[in-house]
């Protein structure tokens, strides 16, 4: 019997190289749609054996000082990265467009310029005298920050051998295309390749390299996944369009910690960075409003004081509307309904509203109890005593659960001029309330209402008559009824 000719064909993921012997339309790895793409069966190899061009040595003959992190000037990316960049190491800058990602690289580049190192920044979107013109708006020019408006790979290697550059800043990498690779700008091949080309140039040269990437409309970094793998740094910007305020996270850091964030200020004149931001979180007012509360939570290893705000009022027609800004959604589904069930406080035929200020988003379940007082404030129409916030996890049983970091929440809440604080009970165990603070510890969300409503009617901020519910019945919590 004659035996059967030919290769047979397999399947590979585009996205995360995920095989399989058939098609299918969704990868079994990553989940991704569309991505599986028929290729050839490769034929067995065989690596043979060659003399290394450098033999191992043991490991305390090697010289780590080549490899020591050189501070970049901008002290919150620093903080970001560890302590700032590494020779040899491959950032990879991520985030929407208009966020910032040039301006802070730029700005980047030119202050390691005048630290007297040789950089070369490399767009792939804007002319040269383009990148000049806004170099000169944010102060960012530097007599060894060297530019070159170039889209092909093999150029950018050629600028890279010719500049020979400390640092490189390749703005962005879907816009660079080798002419070795079909498809494209931007593809799946090309950013493979080109990410690929420019790593191996990095580390063979020494050179600390900044990659910026666009992001897809869900928030993915756009491009294969593998991208993310073969960098060593993933930062991250985030922030509204209409705000100023720009958080820039580590997603992955092989030289430094992953949960601190930099906090920076985007304005006309540049990005700036903000070593104390607490206050961009908080409103200015003469007196208390009802409706907010203050909380502390903790972004990275940073405490940031926030403030939530509410509004109540009772719905017009149909189911009420449940509407967030910088919240999220179903945490204020889960507290309403922890309000109505465990404290007595009946929301379930109002229209509820909840945002944050200054643009910060708050996503740990630490501001549920600062969630829950705000809408109680809301609806009785009672503001929260001077200088209180109020910090914990709301369970579903009405119980509050003790958070983490929470000294170092008290800490800088006391600093700014916060005396009062409410807290779950057992969360100062292992040591006291910051001088100062006056901290009540409280075992349910019941407690806190009333709590809360009690100091707020002793201390006579307001004289308003009390709002009405649904069927014309004063509305009454926990705390008004044990009054």
């Amino acid at each position: 019997m004659a035996s059967r000719s030919g290769t047979r064909p397999t399947y590979r993921c585009t996205e995360c190289g995920w095989t399989t012997v058939k098609w299918v339309g969704r990868c079994g790895e990553c989940q991704a749609w569309g991505t599986v793409v028929e290729q050839g069966a490769p034929a067995a190899v065989r690596t043979s054996a060659q003399p290394p061009p450098r033999p191992a040595r043991p490991i305390a003959d090697v010289d780590a000082r080549t490899a020591r992190a050189r501070p970049t000037g901008v002290g919150e990316f620093d903080r970001v990265l560890g302590g700032g960049l590494v020779p040899g190491a491959v950032v990879l800058m991520a985030g929407e467009p208009g966020i910032g990602k040039s301006t802070l690289a730029l700005d980047v580049a030119a202050r390691a310029a005048r630290d007297g190192r040789r950089v070369l920044y490399v767009s792939g979107e804007e002319s040269a005298a383009q990148v000049k013109l806004r170099a000169e708006r944010i102060g960012a020019l530097a007599d060894t920050l060297y530019l070159a408006a170039e889209t092909d790979l093999a150029t950018i290697l050629g600028q890279v051998e010719q500049t020979d550059p400390e640092l490189l800043v390749v703005d962005s990498v879907q816009t660079v295309a080798s002419a070795e690779v079909e498809g494209a700008p931007g593809n799946v091949g090309q950013v493979r390749e080109v990410a690929a080309a420019l790593i191996q140039a990095a580390k063979s040269r020494g050179i600390a390299a900044v990659l910026i990437g666009h992001v897809t409309k869900d928030g993915s970094i756009a491009g294969p996944r593998v991208l993310e793998h073969l960098v060593d740094v993933v930062v991250q910007f985030e922030g509204e369009r209409h705000s100023r305020l720009r958080l820039v996270r580590a997603a992955k850091n092989r030289f430094g910690p992953t949960d601190e964030v930099g906090c920076f200020d985007l304005g006309d004149g540049g990005i700036t960075g903000l070593p104390d931001p607490s206050g961009l979180f908080l409103t200015s007012r003469d007196r208390p409003v009802p409706g907010t509360c203050v909380t502390v939570t903790l972004e990275g290893r940073r405490p940031l004081v926030a403030e939530l705000q509410a509004l109540v009022s009772e719905a017009a027609a149909g189911s009420p509307r449940r509407t967030t800004s910088g919240l999220d959604s179903s945490r204020l589904a889960m507290v309403l309904a922890v309000l109505g069930q465990r404290a007595g406080v009946p929301l379930g035929r109002h229209d509820c509203y909840a945002s944050t200020v200054g643009g910060v988003r708050l996503t740990e379940p630490a501001a549920d109890l600062a969630l829950a007082l705000a809408l109680t404030g809301a609806l009785v129409d009672l503001p929260l005593p001077v200088g209180t916030l109020a910090v914990g996890e709301v369970g579903l049983a009405g119980d509050l659960r003790p958070v983490t970091g929470l000294p170092r929440r008290l800490a800088e809440a006391a600093r700014i001029g916060f005396t009062e604080a409410v807290v779950p009970t057992g969360s100062l165990s292992e040591g006291g309330p910051p001088p100062g603070m006056r901290v009540h510890e409280v075992a349910t969300l019941a407690e806190a209402v009333a709590l809360v409503d009690r100091a707020a009617r002793a201390a006579g901020t307001t004289d308003r008559s009390r709002p009405m519910d649904g069927s014309g019945r004063p509305v009454e919590t926990v705390a008004a009824r044990d009054a």
